[in-house]
């Protein structure tokens, strides 16, 4: 399959749907708080929590969807020389996936160390043939908690891995939303165009993105590796060379994201812009939204106006009252489905990761996001943000008050269940 064929070439990206619903009022861009020139080290005491150290040294890109995020992949799956590591939720048997698994079992032909970890939950539809086909190749790839752990008991299998990393030679590594799947491939290409975003890392947090992954595959297996001892020596390698210049925090601790979340708001000066593919928000993040509006912060929300999972919008909605009375804007994503789930502060404090703001990730899920320190890609972030509020409609106060009862009362019912959601 080429690779056209899957939506994946950057021209595709004037093909990938309707025309954009303008909304109204679209946020307008702000001058910065904090001069380009300040570090990421003095940025990192204000907004990050004590306890959360920060890298530097890192030079990143921003890839939006599919569309950019695939091409590089793959480009760094074909340029492997030791060892491939690629974790992710949802790897499906579909153009995009086999498109993938040619190139990872072609990089296990050739010698390289090939390690594969796909949730089994969130790839129950995949055909078991495939794996077993790439396995047949040389590739290492195991299903993270199969059902049949399932004697184990129910909340053994609740734990599910919904991080996405894949992580190259400890030179390169990706970390976003995007799983392995045509979702994220081009309308117009046979893909569903699904909204996200993902970093592209290179420097010493690529060591700390391997970490994770090998945390994890230890932890499922019980297995160590010989490529552990050569990322571990790249690590070294990376610190002493001359890199980039953003500063990056890895975080795999769902209470630590959250928290890094509160601590950025809580400290915002200017703007607060979350994207969020699911939004069942606990009440300390409301209230922190809150008071960030209330007292003179722009504080923007850009949600799903449809979802894979539609009863999770309808949820969703049940907050909204809450926040636009305390000044919160929410602009509704009308194109496709939204599934990024990133947020600046102020243009200099982002993050970008699989951490969904609902209680599955803050309770159960493997998570990984990177939080960064760096005012360039602040700026590319909240313009990304920006840019994407032409393409949503704006939720008005007051026509939202006069929507069906029967919408309120679903909301209602599904709010009550907000916890099981």
């Amino acid at each position: 399959m080429r690779e056209r064929e899957v939506g994946i070439s950057t021209e595709a990206r004037e093909r990938t749907g309707e025309q954009p619903v303008r909304g109204v009022g679209c946020p307008p861009a702000h001058e910065p708080v904090w001069s380009p020139h300040v570090s990421s080290a003095l940025l990192a005491r204000f907004y990050l929590p004590r306890e959360h150290s920060l890298l530097q040294g890192n030079r990143c890109q921003l890839l939006r969807d599919g569309v950019e995020a695939y091409p590089a992949m793959l480009a760094a799956i074909r340029g492997a020389r030791r060892y491939v590591h690629l974790e992710t939720y949802m790897f499906i048997t579909d153009a995009v996936g086999e498109l993938f698994g040619e190139a990872l079992a072609e990089a296990a032909e050739r010698g390289v160390h090939v390690k594969v970890l796909y949730d089994a939950l969130g790839s129950w539809t995949s055909r078991r043939s495939f794996f077993e086909a790439l396995r047949a190749r040389g590739v290492d790839v195991r299903p993270f908690k199969p059902f049949t752990s399932l004697s184990r008991g129910l909340r053994h299998l609740l734990r599910r891995d919904h991080r996405k990393i894949l992580a190259v030679d400890g030179e390169v590594a990706f970390i976003g939303g995007v799983n392995i799947s045509a979702h994220w491939a081009p309308e117009g290409e046979g893909g569903a165009c699904w909204r996200d975003d993902v970093l592209q890392v290179e420097g010493p947090a690529v060591y700390e993105l391997e970490r994770r992954f090998v945390a994890t595959w230890r932890m499922a297996f019980q297995d160590y590796f010989r490529t552990w001892r050569e990322a571990r020596r790249r690590r070294r390698r990376a610190a002493r060379r001359d890199g980039g210049e953003v500063g990056l925090a890895v975080l795999s601790s769902r209470r630590s994201i959250h928290r890094a979340y509160l601590h950025a708001i809580s400290r915002a000066r200017r703007s607060v812009l979350v994207a969020a593919a699911y939004f069942i928000p606990d009440r300390r993040l409301v209230a922190a939204l809150r008071e960030a509006a209330q007292r003179g912060v722009e504080v923007s929300l850009l949600l799903n106006a449809k979802s894979d999972h539609p009863w999770l919008v309808h949820a969703t909605r049940a907050f909204y009252e809450k926040l636009l009375t305390a000044g919160v804007r929410i602009f509704e994503w009308q194109r496709c489905v939204l599934h990024a789930k990133t947020a600046v502060v102020d243009g200099v404090w982002g993050t970008i990761g699989s951490f969904n703001l609902e209680r599955r990730s803050l309770l159960f899920n493997h998570e990984v996001n990177a939080v960064f320190m760096d005012p360039r890609l602040g700026r590319l972030l909240e313009e990304s943000f920006r840019g994407d509020c032409e393409s949503c409609q704006e939720v008005d106060l007051e026509k939202f008050r006069r929507r069906p009862w029967w919408q309120k009362l679903c909301e209602r019912v599904l709010y009550a269940f907000r916890k099981v959601l």
